[in-house]
């Protein structure tokens, strides 16, 4: 198995890039999502990762005319952390085949108001997304155009109010674990969205892709791309050694 983590040093492949790069070859390009990025171009006009990474690769290899880069996973704009980019249209194409039959693992780490009542659980809800506000909220199962939403979540840790989760997210919803542990009384730190009530305007939200696990494209070996969240309040009440070993 082929790991890498966050935070290395390491001369990546093909020169120094503007991000922090987890994993690069002919065929994939891993990096550390930065925090309050679209990862696509959106309605803000905002500089965009997709876009940006484009200009990255296509700078440190002096290419000629455009770049691929395929997307196969998102996170949300304030989210940081582990992403895996297509390089090349097979790659996407088999990533994206990865991802339908459950082959792509996806794991966060989290901080949220309060403590589950149970230390770890499954959280199956129908979502329904409004694509006007950019809000999701749980409905009936059955209801027309909801989508059913899976998570696995384990407590790590409770202090002074809050409590650091590991999430294995099972589907990926759109919002889906924000909208989840809100559903349950337990919204994400800094999560305006769906804990306006418990947070302060300004606050980071505290959700991180902490792990990104996949079997390589074309030699199928399996890659796991791990970044740490970054130590600062909240995610500095829990020891980052603690962080480290709960996402194996």
């Amino acid at each position: 198995m082929n790991m890498q983590h966050g935070g290395a040093g390491e001369e990546p492949y093909g020169g120094q890039s503007r991000f922090e790069v987890l994993f690069e070859d002919n065929h994939l390009l891993g990096i550390v999502k930065p925090v309050n990025i679209p990862v696509q171009e959106d309605a803000t006009g905002d500089p965009d990762l997709l876009t940006l990474l484009k200009e990255d690769v296509k700078e440190r290899y002096n290419k000629p005319g455009n770049v691929y880069m395929g997307l196969v996973h998102r996170l949300d704009r304030p989210v940081g952390g582990a992403m895996i980019f297509a390089k090349t249209s097979k790659a996407a194409s088999r990533l994206s085949e990865s991802v339908r039959t459950h082959a792509f693992r996806k794991v966060y780490l989290t901080v949220v108001h309060g403590k589950p009542s149970a230390s770890q659980g499954r959280l199956v809800n129908t979502l329904l997304k409004d694509a006007k506000s950019n809000t999701v909220t749980i409905v009936r199962k059955g209801t027309p155009g909801g989508k059913e939403a899976i998570l696995d979540y384990t407590v790590l840790g409770s202090t002074e109010g809050f409590s650091l989760l590991k999430i294995d997210l099972l589907t990926g919803r759109s919002h889906q674990i924000r909208v989840q542990l809100s559903g349950i009384g337990c919204p994400l730190f800094g999560d305006q969205k769906y804990g306006a009530a418990v947070n302060r305007p300004g606050q980071q939200i505290a959700l991180w892709s902490s792990l990104v696990g996949f079997p390589h494209p074309v030699t199928k070996e399996d890659i796991e791309l791990i970044s740490l969240p970054p130590q600062t309040l909240p995610w500095s009440l829990w020891p980052q050694q603690l962080q480290k070993q709960a996402i194996r």
